[in-house]
């Protein structure tokens, strides 16, 4: 059998852009970087993909995690909104509909093979709409909470600092990492959030607005979801650290079961 400190590797999707006036992909280092500290080492998984559905079974066959990032797109609304109930499908002002149909098909892999899965504000949105939830498209007007936006005016540092209050819910992934401390300070850089959850969804925590911040999928080994951004300095906050150091002991624990007779899943 594999050793189970095996460096795992660790599929994280890509978003797609304008580059120097032409297309590209791409993943911002902070989730690498966050990625390869834990001791795993990152692949990037272009859009591509999608259209070449060999390709891309061929990729997940060798992979340990998935790893679905923040971005500044967002999921086009058509995905978990109904015209049929006056809803607004309105498009969004920076849609990635590569990426939507690239994360909902890692999303469903992670989750049919018991798949290691982290995901990170849009990826954490997008496993909400897969799994049958649906989002609030413009946070700040929503009665009740506070504002969940960074000051785009101010430096990164700022950006990312501690915002608000964030209540870890017993019973679940990240209360097992947090023993007993059920209170953290978090980021927020989001404009939109989650407004109700599909039925294989728990909740693992709420902003101090009660707003769901983090959900994980019940009866997964490790399918979790947060609003904030881990990856920004992952190693010098104690939830970052242990959230990232468990999402990479649970692909070495998957490489180790799947991979161990040479086997692919």
């Amino acid at each position: 059998m594999e050793e189970i400190s095996a460096v795992p590797l660790i599929g994280v999707v890509a978003d797609s852009g304008l580059h120097g006036g032409q297309h590209s992909q791409n993943v911002k280092d902070k989730y690498l970087h966050a990625l390869a500290l834990a001791g795993a080492a990152p692949v990037i998984l272009p859009q591509g993909l999608i259209a070449a559905p060999e390709q891309l079974e061929r990729a997940l066959s060798v992979l340990d995690g998935i790893f679905l990032t923040g971005s500044a797109s967002n999921i086009e609304p058509h995905h978990y909104l109904s015209a049929e109930q006056g809803e607004d499908l309105s498009p969004e002002a920076h849609p990635d509909a590569g990426r939507d149909q690239l994360a909902f098909a890692l999303i469903d892999h992670a989750l049919e093979r018991s798949m290691p899965l982290l995901t990170v504000c849009r990826g954490t949105q997008e496993l909400v709409v897969r799994t049958g939830g649906k989002l609030f498209r413009r946070l700040w007007e929503q009665p009740g909470l506070i504002e969940h936006r960074e000051d785009t005016s101010a430096d990164l540092a700022t950006q990312y600092a501690p915002a608000h209050g964030f209540s870890i819910a017993a019973g679940h992934h990240l209360s097992e990492l947090m023993g007993d401390t059920t209170e953290w300070r978090v980021n927020s850089l989001h404009g939109q959030g989650i407004a109700t959850l599909g039925d294989r969804l728990d909740v693992e925590g709420r902003a101090e607005d009660g707003l769901i911040e983090a959900v994980s999928v019940a009866g997964h080994p490790f399918a979790l979801g947060v609003q904030w951004h881990p990856e920004w300095n992952s190693r010098d906050d104690a939830l970052s650290c242990r959230l990232f150091d468990a999402f990479i002991a649970q692909a070495q624990r998957f490489h180790a079961r799947t991979h161990s007779n040479g086997e692919a899943v």
